[in-house]
């Protein structure tokens, strides 16, 4: 392996998190976003801890942007040995709420932009035995009310890495998804939704968590190196998605509870 890696959504956040843990091993980086003021942050920083690389602003939902992405790769750094489908956006509301343009707009960053990642990078991952990081979300697994677009988007990032884990192994791709649940980020920038109060609801969870993105990266960092397909970074996802496994009504239960007090909330603002 040539220490090479491309990481989307790496302007804030996650993204950024994850290139300077990798950057502080030497590695050479290509950074993609939307937001270039936030890849030109991210590059100084990674230089500093140590790593190097190039930017390339890409956006997911285009996949002739990707394409010349994995060219750029190709032409600055011989080709790529791990590939991070990060970029994504927040949002939520009740199903009755959301109209067919969120969930287009949803499924059109969140999941087709990893499948897109995927499918543009995998020549050059086939090249090299590379490895894909798909990044989606404990809302995959556990389904939490007042979020059905983003449930599904990243439930269909956990089917597509389960498919490519299996379809990629006799090629020598590895292949890892991670779910990680609420943590500090910047994440509520790009939140689009009918009901403003449930930004709100959404953005107090996520300041209330000790983990950090941070925090985050290094835990992919050794479920990595340890082989592992998921990854669960939250000791409380772990608990909860082997709780699901093995009495899914009792994960059920909470959640009709969940509903009814996000419902109040509705209701009171």
């Amino acid at each position: 392996m040539q220490n090479r890696m491309m990481i989307t959504g790496a302007g804030s956040g996650l993204g950024r998190e994850i290139a300077l843990r990798w950057a502080r091993e030497g590695w050479r980086l290509a950074l993609s976003d939307v937001n270039e003021q936030g890849l030109v942050e991210t590059l100084r920083m990674v230089r500093e801890a140590g790593g190097d690389g190039f930017t390339q602003r890409c956006d997911v939902r285009d996949y002739s942007q990707l394409i010349a992405l994995a060219q750029a790769c190709e032409e600055k750094l011989g080709g790529i040995d791990v590939v991070v489908n990060n970029a994504g956006v927040a949002s939520g509301g009740f199903f009755d709420e959301l109209s067919l343009e969120d969930w287009d707009w949803q499924i059109s960053i969140n999941l087709m932009g990893v499948v897109k990642g995927c499918k543009a990078f995998l020549p050059l991952l086939q090249a090299s035995k590379g490895a894909i990081v798909n990044i989606a979300s404990m809302a995959a697994l556990m389904q939490a009310p007042g979020m059905s677009n983003y449930n599904v988007a990243k439930a269909g990032v956990v089917a597509l890495s389960e498919s490519l884990l299996v379809e990629l192994k006799p090629e020598g791709i590895s292949v890892h998804v991670v779910c990680p649940s609420f943590f500090q980020t910047n994440l509520m920038d790009s939140y689009r939704g009918p009901t403003p109060n449930m930004k709100t609801q959404i953005s107090k969870l996520l300041e209330a968590s000790p983990i950090t993105a941070a925090d985050i990266a290094q835990y992919i960092h050794e479920g990595m190196a340890r082989g592992d397909f998921m990854i669960l970074p939250h000791d409380e996802g772990r608990m909860a998605w082997k709780v699901k496994q093995q009495n899914p009504q009792a994960i059920y239960q909470e959640m009709f509870t969940l509903t009814e007090k996000k419902r109040a909330k509705a209701r009171a603002l």
